[in-house]
């Protein structure tokens, strides 16, 4: 969240070269050509088609975007992960099976594994001749997933680790022939490279669910499993590393995901509405559609400008990073990955809402692609960490980065020119310091009153997607629809921020204090609010005659 220098340094989508390009066009026609005509056969679990497509994508490179060249990869960047992820998020439920499979079926060992587990794993990974899967989920260890009752215990001749226990939900399990395991053990929980080959592995049955149907989910068994000490991924009793930077990565790939699926809500909402005719005119005609189609696509350039701001800064860490550092690297992340999650999720979850609205009565009928991306949807909002854990996660790690800021005497509000939005921002970051300011102040027990950290995390999610927004919109120069997006995501997420400072004010008890502070909030100088219905009706109207746009 402090990384922020120069608007020029941040990373935007408009930012990459013809090559990369080129790759993410690679993916797109990898889902039209080859995943797209095969939703039907995926969604009835014909395993073998899914495990041709991975062979098939292993061919074409797509999973090996992230993969040392020593290793049968291309080692290329989180920027460049995210937009190959973005293009996979037209493909339904395979889009899951290869986002487990590329981040956290195949990244452990990338940044965990030593030399020998890279050279034994990594080519199978990137080839798609083996599928990857990572076992973290318990019955009893979901959001707690830190406690596992999986346990290994290392036997007599210290040779090998005897796994016992279940992990359930677990994606590609039916696929899979690698998982990462993590067990707990006298040191701690520790990461364990399982093969569905060992004895003692064996697998549950399909569970049916409300969406992806066509990923593979089921319970991981292990009993009496013998894994060679040489199977420990990363060290003993520091399974939690490994577990918690991977799902860093892992959410933030989720993300890219959700804009992919949220294009492809909107371009289908866009042409539904441009052939649906109601009162002798097509749907996209009335304002009240025009709005839904402006609010999704605002919704998508905010949430496309903070995660490629986020793999830019990611790429420039991790790049200067030395091997030793790495892992704190990437740690230092866990709010930005955490705040992408939880946007994209949840405005993918928005736009799906919409775009079936706008089918009106057939967007409920399964004979219409926009009914499965509504079902499909939901998921991401749980993956990854719900996002209420998510949430907590921001909200923690913000109030020690006050508390530490604060006793150094170190809180300033960034000096940003005078113009409208710039000013938004200011005073939001004012307003996030005041909520600080009263959580701290009011020692709310931030463990049992959960509610002021969900408002405090959208205080913060909301700021870090206006400034990412904003700082694009700015490095484009003279885009017409992009500064009307802007200033749509800047005036309405201030009155949200405004109103979540005020309902973090009443937390304070003692009277005197919070009519000071709801006084100081009255008397902010903010800019006079415009006319947004007017700038999404010209949003809507650039959407629908230049649908290219979109994508």
């Amino acid at each position: 969240m402090d990384k922020l220098e120069d608007k020029m340094t941040i990373f935007t989508p408009e930012d990459f070269q013809d090559e990369e390009e080129l790759i993410a066009k690679t993916a797109e026609l990898f889902i039209k050509q080859d995943v797209s005509p095969n939703i039907t056969a995926i969604e009835k679990h014909q395993y073998e088609v899914t495990r041709q497509l991975f062979q098939k994508a292993g061919d074409l490179g797509l999973l090996a975007i992230e993969i040392p060249e020593a290793y049968g990869g291309l080692e290329l960047n989180k920027k460049i992960s995210g937009l190959v992820a973005e293009r996979m998020g037209y493909g339904g439920s395979f889009s899951v099976s290869y986002n487990i499979h590329a981040g956290v079926g195949t990244l452990p060992y990338v940044y965990f594994g030593n030399a020998s587990q890279k050279l034994r794993y990594l080519p199978k990974l990137a080839s798609g001749e083996w599928i990857g899967a990572y076992a973290l989920t318990e019955p009893d260890a979901g959001s707690d997933a830190l406690h596992p009752k999986t346990n290994a215990i290392l036997n007599e001749d210290g040779t090998a680790w005897v796994l016992n226990g279940e992990k359930q939900w677990i994606t590609n399990a039916q696929l899979a022939d690698i998982f990462v395991v993590f067990a707990k053990t006298n040191e701690g929980m520790t990461a364990f490279i399982v093969e569905r080959t060992f004895t003692g592995v064996s697998v549950g049955q399909e569970e049916e669910k409300m969406g992806i149907k066509g990923s593979s989910t089921a319970t991981l068994i292990l009993e009496d499993v013998v894994v060679p000490k040489g199977n420990v991924l990363g060290e003993v009793g520091k399974g939690h590393k490994v577990a918690m930077n991977i799902l860093n990565m892992a959410r933030l790939k989720l993300a890219f995901s959700n804009i992919g699926t949220s294009k492809q809500a909107l371009q289908l909402a866009v042409n539904y509405g441009k052939e649906r005719k109601q009162f002798q005119k097509p749907i996209v005609d009335f304002t009240m559609i025009q709005e839904k189609l402006a609010d999704m696509a605002v919704l998508i350039y905010g949430a496309e400008s903070a995660a490629y701001r986020t793999a830019g800064e990611m790429d420039d860490v991790i790049e200067l990073a030395s091997k030793e550092s790495m892992v704190q690297k990437i740690a230092d992340f866990a709010i930005e990955c955490a705040i992408n999650k939880v946007n994209c999720s949840e405005a993918l979850g928005k736009i799906v809402d919409e775009a079936v609205q706008i089918h009106g009565g057939y967007g409920y009928m399964q004979d219409y692609e926009v009914e499965r991306l509504y079902r499909d949807a939901r998921i991401s909002r749980i993956f990854e960490g719900t996002n209420e854990i998510n949430r907590l996660t921001i909200a923690k790690m913000l109030c020690k980065k006050y508390a530490q800021a604060t006793s150094k005497n170190n809180v300033s509000l960034a000096n940003l020119p005078s113009e409208r939005n710039h000013q938004y921002i200011n005073l939001s970051k004012h307003l996030m310091q005041t909520a600080m300011t009263v959580i701290v102040g009011a020692q709310i027990n931030l463990e049992q009153e959960q509610e002021y950290m969900g408002l405090l995390a959208d205080i913060a999610k909301d700021i870090y997607i206006m400034e990412s927004s904003l700082f694009r919109t700015e490095k484009a120069e003279n885009e017409k629809t992009k500064q009307l997006m802007t200033d749509i995501l800047c005036q309405e997420s201030f009155r949200k921020i405004k109103n979540s400072t005020i309902d973090i004010i009443a937390a304070e008890t003692n009277e005197q204090i919070r009519k000071t502070w709801l006084d100081d909030i009255q008397h902010l100088n903010i800019p006079l609010h415009q006319n947004l219905f007017m700038k999404k009706r010209e949003i809507a109207r650039s959407i629908i005659n230049n649908p290219k746009s979109i994508s």
